[in-house]
Parts: C-alpha cells; structure tokens; sequence
C-alpha cells in the first residue's frame, strides 16, 4: 500500500554478488581480514564529528578490526577532505585506489556530493566516491524500528491481516532539498509495503515541505501522522528539524542505527569487491 505519493519507475534491491561466494542479507559486506593495502574508508561527514558519528564509527570498526576509517567533517566546505585525500595519496606505495570515500547521506545532497568530488580532484589522489548510501531496503527498515521504538508502529511487518495501527499516515522527510525529497520516495515506498500505511517524502529544506506532505495525508483521510526523520543526524540542521518535529508525532532519526554502519561498509565493498580479485575467496573463507 502506498497510497498519497508516485511509485518510482525501479524500487531498490538488496545487494547481491554475481560472482562466485554468494550473496544475500546476512552475508559479511567484508571480510574479517583486509590486506594491508586495502583502500582506507574515508566517511565524509556533512557537518561537526558528533557523538552519533562516534558511535558509527566505533560500531563500524568492532566489526572490521583492520580497516582504516577515517572521519572527516565537511563543515569546511571539503578543505580538511581534499588535505586528508592528499595525504592518504601520498603516503599509498602501491597501485590501485588510495582511498574509498562514503558520503554520510541517505540520499541524494547535491550540496554535500559536490563538495566530496571537488575535494577528490583537488586532492588529485586516486579517490573512488561511492553513491550516498540510500535508497536501500535497510533504511526503510531502520526507519520502521525507529517508528516502533517511539509506539508509532508495531514492531512486526503487516502481512497479510488488518491490525489496528497507532498512527494511519507517515511522512518520511529528509535533507538535501527538492532533489533529496524525490530520492526519498523509494524509501517511503518500501516503507509503505513494510507497514501497509501510506507514506509520503518531504523534505526538512525543499518541497515538498513536511506541511505540504502533512496536507497530502490528509487530503486521503489520515489524521494520525506521524513523522519519520530520514537523516542521521550532522547532514540536517538541528534547530530546523526541531521547531518541525515538535509539531508532530514523531520518531527518533536513524543516527548511529546498525543498518546504517552496515551500509556503509556496504558501499565501501562494493567499490573494492570489483577491484580486488581475490575478495570472494576470502568472503567464502570468512563464511566457512
């Protein structure tokens, strides 16, 4: 059920190898061991090194002992990034890429990829920058926990039966502008599915604004809403999203949320699993 907004042309798919060693949900984004040359992972932060980015990035690292994270602010407009990109280049004495770069986004940011890329080339190191880490399945799923954890949905996936729901319309609003609004339609989609309520995108910076979003709700004949933050958290600004959030029901943001530091590493697997030959037999290894 997705009633309320348009259904993308092509909703996200879970990311699956097509190479040998498999694939699916619980499959390791990596593997236990990195070689000593493994890119390092630099994770973009579009605003201050916070405590929720702390916590990602010790989460991260528990669970990938040998790979190099770094993090970096983008308050700066991307100087801080194109130095540390520089530096990594410099300091790299063998081939293949320097350094794989995930921007903290959910979406589209127009602003915050910018600044990523012009701090790439002007670092003139070999930089791979990955996709912002949505759309994918796990955030609409993050998103339903968090729903949930706030009494604003039911813990478990509406199936195939009718059960009495807290709220009976959900926004899903984001930053980034107009452009991270319509990225966010997929998500509010999948989300849909997840809870067979309508959901609609807004964005906390464009439009449609979480008001016009609200009135589409209603215009449908929700009046329980109930207000989904799609951000993690330094990308968005804090005043902003409060003076919004206190007008609604609503849940907490992703933040340091599980999904998110597997997607992370996720996009990070992604770009090396291409490049690195040997990276199925040491994930079929790992899963042995």
């Amino acid at each position: 059920m997705n009633e309320g907004h348009d259904v993308p042309a092509k909703l996200p798919t879970r990311e699956r190898s097509s190479r040998p060693g498999g694939g699916g949900r619980h499959r390791r984004p990596l593997p236990v061991t990195l070689p000593a040359d493994a890119p390092v992972l630099v994770l973009a932060v579009p605003g201050a090194v916070d405590d929720v980015v702390t916590e990602l990035a010790t989460t991260i690292r528990v669970d990938n002992p040998t790979l190099d994270l770094r993090l970096i602010s983008l308050s700066d407009g991307g100087a801080d990034l194109a130095k540390e990109f520089a530096a990594i280049g410099n300091a790299r004495t063998s081939d293949g890429h320097a350094a794989i770069t995930v921007p903290l986004v959910t979406g589209p940011h127009p602003r915050v990829m910018r600044s990523v890329r012009e701090a790439a080339r002007e670092s003139e190191a070999d930089v791979v920058v990955t996709d912002p880490l949505g759309p994918h399945p796990l955030l609409a799923e993050a998103l339903h926990v968090r729903l949930a954890e706030r009494g604003l949905a039911r813990a478990d996936r509406i199936r195939l039966f009718n059960v009495t729901s807290p709220v009976d319309g959900i926004i899903v609003a984001t930053v980034g502008g107009d452009e991270s609004a319509r990225g966010a339609d997929a998500t509010a989609v999948l989300l849909a599915a997840r809870l067979a309520l309508p959901v609609v995108p807004a964005a906390f910076d464009g439009r449609p604004t979480v008001a016009d979003a609200a009135e589409r709700l209603r215009n449908i004949g929700a009046s329980r809403i109930a207000l989904a933050p799609f951000i993690i958290g330094p990308e968005a600004d804090a005043d902003r999203v409060s003076a919004l959030t206190e007008q609604y029901n609503c849940a907490a943001p992703l933040g340091a949320h599980e999904a998110v530091g597997r997607l992370v590493t996720l996009r990070y697997g992604t770009v090396w699993g291409s490049l690195d030959p040997d990276y199925d037999e040491e994930m079929t290894e790992d899963e042995g």
